[in-house]
């Protein structure tokens, strides 16, 4: 039998494979972006329970599965969980099982509406967590990595992964130029304002339902952290979880959150789009990075490596930002979703 913990630990063979699966499905992502019209990228292909499938989403989950059968050694079995699909094992003659060892949660295309209107970068998304028999989650997560899907006319994107426990030190950027395929290492920085005024900080409210509710909570959030006073707080909704971590561990954001799962509950409206742990699963990096991102009531970020799991999220860019807001975020939270999500 195998040993899961033990090739788990095994995180810079993991991150190697992590970014090489990356790599792999922004080179078919881009050359369908290229090769196809906006009506066709844009066209709904399916709807699944976890959400809706464009044109865009097929090559890219068509690549890493490829990537999974001819790439992904046999001697790491492993268990694929991603977005829109059953998950599956690899190597594709063992029976899911005591001897898959790890669970590899992937996002081919995470932010695919912006990205096929061409309007602002998708993400791909993928991390590494050792296979548990009652199941595996996010906390369980050791390796991710995030790798951009830049614009048509952007010629530059970065790939940021991390192991968890690390540290800062432990994050490997590199952003690419995707014509000559050279590579420049930076070393991303979170913000280490103490404050949000004259900063970018939001909670995300991407559709029509449940936007009115998270408006007046977010309202009333600023109210309260600044006496009432007409701070200054810039406004930002991009939509990708994968992106908006971007923006925070790079010090664009200093606070960002996610709660369409409690304003789903306190409406009772079950299609209220939400996120999921394959949105979520590079939370690790800003973890890494310094951030402190957090499920919505403080407790650290958790759910099962699954498709259909409804994720709430805070992010602040650092500890500072986070011991001054939390506790009246806690007393706002109360007032607007007492009963939790």
């Amino acid at each position: 039998m195998l040993e899961p913990l033990r090739m788990a630990l095994d995180t810079e063979r993991l991150r190697g494979l992590v970014c090489d699966l990356q790599d792999a499905v922004q080179a078919a992502v881009l050359a369908a972006r290229d090769a196809r019209s906006r009506a066709e990228l844009g066209a709904v292909v399916e709807e699944t329970p976890s959400d809706t499938l464009y044109g865009i989403d097929a090559p890219g989950e068509a690549a890493a599965l490829d990537f999974f059968a001819g790439n992904w050694p046999a001697d790491l079995p492993v268990e694929v969980v991603m977005e829109g699909r059953e998950s599956r094992t690899f190597p594709r003659d063992l029976a899911t099982g005591s001897d898959v060892a790890l669970v590899c949660i992937v996002d081919p295309v995470d932010g695919t509406r912006g990205f096929m209107h061409d309007k602002r970068s998708a993400w791909v998304l993928s991390a590494v967590a050792p296979r548990h028999a009652g199941g595996s989650r996010l906390g369980d997560l050791a390796v991710a990595a995030m790798t951009e899907l830049p614009t048509e006319k952007q010629r530059l994107a970065d790939q940021i992964s991390a192991v968890r426990g690390a540290g800062p030190a432990g994050l490997r950027a590199v952003r690419r130029d995707l014509d000559s395929r050279a590579e420049t290492r930076f070393a991303p920085r979170p913000s280490d304002a103490t404050e949000l005024a004259h900063g970018f900080a939001s909670f995300a409210r991407f559709f029509p339902r449940g936007k009115e509710l998270l408006a007046r909570f977010e309202e009333a959030l600023w109210d309260r952290l600044h006496g009432g006073l007409p701070v200054p707080i810039f406004d930002d909704q991009y939509m990708s979880t994968g992106g908006q971590l971007h923006e925070l561990l790079t010090g664009r954001d200093r606070l960002l959150g996610d709660l369409r799962p409690l304003a789903r509950a306190a409406l009772g409206d079950d299609a209220i789009p939400v996120c999921h742990p394959y949105d979520a699963c590079t939370a690790l990096i800003a973890e890494e990075a310094g951030c402190v991102v957090q499920d919505a009531r403080g407790g650290p970020l958790d759910a099962p490596l699954d498709t259909l799991s409804a994720v709430a999220w805070v992010g602040f860019a650092n500890a500072a930002l986070e011991r001054r807001i939390r506790p009246v975020l806690d007393e706002v939270l109360r007032e607007f979703f007492p009963t939790g999500e």
